[in-house]
């Protein structure tokens, strides 16, 4: 059993997901509440990487942070810092790909959400910040949570983008996925299946604490 890749499949899977629920769960409330125009073009930017390959993605990724872009270059030339072939790559890839599927599960809970509950907290002098943490978010939290297990699923699981960003290096990137991958390529058919009915296990468990989570705040 190789239990660096289950560390580094979990510490991604983790680290990208908290990153997703800061930024992706107040991003679904602004653009379930907005009305600007281009809101139709925003909500596609955003759902792109669910319908895009993975591989694609990978390739915009090194694009946008590789040691050739003017991001990496500036980040490798001052902080000797790179997300090529590094763990924060993989986490920079999950948060990605798995960051669309938290924003529409919580937009369409936000979206459910009647209005007129924010608009008597308002009355009230509540700010925005207020609004959302102590009117919208607790209403909309069973949609919010189905992301949060969505975004999670999805960024254990990811394969593509983290290859091409992150690359397939023992015990620093290689992350359960990949192993599994490597495993089958290599021949090793009793070590892919153990590392497959893991990661499978890992998962299922981790998403049945989520949901028991949502089930203890609802009760």
């Amino acid at each position: 059993m190789d239990w660096d890749a289950l560390r580094i499949s979990l510490q991604v899977a983790i680290t990208s997901t908290i990153l997703a629920t800061l930024i992706g769960v107040p991003f679904a409330w602004w653009l379930a509440r907005s009305s600007f125009r281009g809101r139709n073009i925003v909500s596609a930017l955003i759902l792109a990487p669910m319908v895009l390959p993975p591989t694609v993605l990978g390739y915009y990724l090194l694009i946008a942070v590789g040691r050739r872009s003017t991001i990496g270059g500036f980040l490798e030339s001052a902080f000797s810092f790179s997300f090529v072939f590094d763990w924060t790559g993989a986490v920079l890839a999950a948060f990605v790909v798995s960051t669309p599927f938290l924003v529409r599960t919580a937009q369409a809970g936000f979206e459910s959400v009647d209005r007129v509950y924010e608009e008597a907290a308002r009355t009230l002098g509540r700010s925005e910040v207020s609004v959302f943490i102590h009117v919208a978010l607790p209403l909309a939290r069973r949609s919010v949570l189905a992301g949060v297990a969505l975004a999670l699923a999805r960024a254990l699981g990811e394969f593509g983008a983290t290859l091409m960003i992150a690359g397939n290096i023992p015990g620093r990137t290689q992350t359960m996925s990949i192993a599994i991958y490597d495993a089958v390529l290599t021949g090793r058919s009793s070590d892919a299946r153990v590392l497959a009915m893991t990661l499978t296990f890992v998962s299922i468990g981790l998403l049945v604490a989520i949901g028991a989570s949502g089930w203890k705040q609802r009760s």
